[in-house]
């Protein structure tokens, strides 16, 4: 994200502000900001006396403030760090949370904390930085605090990445750590971690420790270090498939079947789902070349020759049956109109319809 990085340039720059309201559904980004405010704004030494760690659900707006207001001992700033900040009662209700219930009383110090907090904001100690981690989930954009937030302090709101966002995202990330991945291999990361970019960026760093200074990221580095099978995922799943290759497809199916919890309906049905849309796609794409199409699939240029062979296999017709096939397979793996067809078999009945 744009604003991410121009947070961290200002940062690394010691360019500081007095708020920082970190947001949103990824939260990815906001403890990567956290963690370097918390870790390089202050020296060691005065981070005991100017430094200031606490978490939503132990604390409220009053106490915050209370800290933000003080002054630094023999440093240049005073940090105060809240984590989990979306746990702070006064500060949910005041943005737009769940206001029903609680007494007359508790409404009033609610209200009365969000003024001191509004006023704070507006006006905020020059030689304090304060940090918000406010995880999972946005602020009320319409509510006072936020308009305020928006106004007066570096604001950021994450969101989630789309499936198809996520193996970019992981080769920008191997390359700003200066190492290199091959492009299956992200791919088959992304399939397998989803997209919760604190573990995939958890995993890559795992990965990158034993490994020399711009060396490249395999399958089988990924495979060996990240529990996914070599050749039993959903990724070869895919590749079967769309070569038409029934022996090996019937294989990992029936891997898939004795290791239920390793690959979860839920994860496969909607991988599939995923990879057929685009063979979908693609049969309506005006330009077919290679870069052309693999802009228009959201995919890297790698895998285009892929979706191209899937095409020929798979036409219109046949994939409009194999999207009801899949909500087919959705629905009974979920108990509706199945009594007693197990996952196995129904993964079995799935690739059967799909491949003949």
């Amino acid at each position: 994200m744009k604003e991410v990085n121009q947070i961290l340039l200002d940062l690394k720059r010691k360019i500081y502000k007095p708020v920082y309201f970190l947001s949103g559904e990824e939260a990815h980004y906001i403890d990567v900001i956290g963690d370097y405010i918390e870790k390089n704004v202050l020296e060691e030494a005065d981070r005991e006396f100017n430094q200031t760690v606490v978490y939503g659900k132990d604390t409220d707006l009053v106490s915050i403030l209370g800290l933000a207001k003080q002054f630094p001992m023999m440093s240049e700033y005073n940090v105060v760090i809240v984590k989990e900040a979306q746990n702070i009662k006064e500060l949910n209700k005041s943005a737009g949370g769940d206001e029903d219930g609680g007494s007359s009383s508790s409404k009033s110090n609610s209200n009365s904390a969000a003024q001191q907090f509004l006023a704070y904001i507006s006006n905020p100690q020059p030689t304090t930085i304060l940090v918000f981690c406010f995880k999972y989930k946005a602020i009320d954009k319409r509510s006072a605090i936020a308009k305020a937030l928006q106004k007066n302090a570096v604001f950021l709101e994450t969101k989630k990445l789309y499936d198809n966002q996520v193996p970019e995202w992981i080769n920008e990330y191997v390359k700003d750590k200066k190492y290199n991945i091959q492009a299956k291999a992200s791919f088959l990361m992304a399939e397998f971690l989803g997209n919760d970019l604190s573990k995939i960026s958890n995993e890559i760093d795992k990965l990158l420790i034993n490994l020399p200074a711009g060396s490249e990221i395999t399958t089988e580095l990924i495979q060996d270090n990240i529990g996914i099978s070599k050749d039993y995922n959903v990724f070869e799943l895919q590749d079967a498939l769309a070569k038409k290759d029934v022996l090996k497809a019937n294989r990992i199916i029936n891997y898939f079947a004795a290791n239920e919890k390793e690959n979860p309906a839920a994860l496969v049905l909607i991988s599939l789902y995923g990879y057929f849309s685009k063979i979908l796609k693609y049969h309506f794409l005006a330009d077919k070349s290679k870069f052309a199409a693999a802009q228009a699939l959201g995919v890297n240029p790698f895998f285009v020759e892929g979706y191209a062979r899937a095409a020929g296999n798979y036409n219109s017709g046949k994939l409009k049956q194999i999207f009801s096939y899949l909500k087919e397979t959705d629905l009974k793996s979920k108990g509706v109109d199945n009594s007693s067809v197990t996952y196995g078999e129904l993964l079995k009945e799935l690739v059967f319809k799909i491949l003949h």
